[in-house]
């Protein structure tokens, strides 16, 4: 497992991202819903990797959710940058990472895929999370 490590901007959300993918391989997609596009979301998730999320000031983490409402969008209040969305529907909490979000971005260099998931209805989207998304840990040891 490689590691990649990112956050926010100002430091209060630190991220890091375990995979066995190597980053020019690992899936990217644009999702095409209207919250994705106006932040110009790219987002890469591994089904067998780790994401950890620490975050310094709680009172500066914005967890956002619209919608079917299935998970929270991690939003720093502080410098405003979206480095993660968390589902919220089930037992064992699933992620994705934004790209832009990590250190080493520059290296996920797969062209992302344009996704609308408009036709999933909640359970839908709760089965493709739990399958495509990956595990998440909350720590203060990043």
């Amino acid at each position: 497992m490689t590691m990649y490590e990112g956050g926010c901007h100002c430091g209060n959300i630190r991220l890091a991202l375990e995979t066995a993918i190597s980053p020019g391989e690992i899936e990217i997609r644009a999702c095409q819903c209207s919250f994705c596009r106006k932040h110009g979301s790219l987002a890469a998730a591994d089904a067998n990797g780790l994401l950890t999320v620490r975050v310094e000031n709680e009172n500066l983490l914005s967890r956002y959710a619209f919608g079917l409402k299935t998970a929270e969008y991690l939003v720093c209040r502080d410098c405003g940058v979206y480095v993660a969305a968390v589902t919220t529907d089930s037992t064992e909490q699933r992620a994705i990472v934004i790209v832009n979000a990590l250190n080493e971005c520059k290296k996920f260099t797969r062209e992302p895929l344009l996704t609308v998931y408009d036709a999933e209805n909640r359970d839908e989207r709760i089965a493709r999370r739990n399958t495509r998304w990956m595990p998440v840990k909350w720590s203060g040891d990043l």
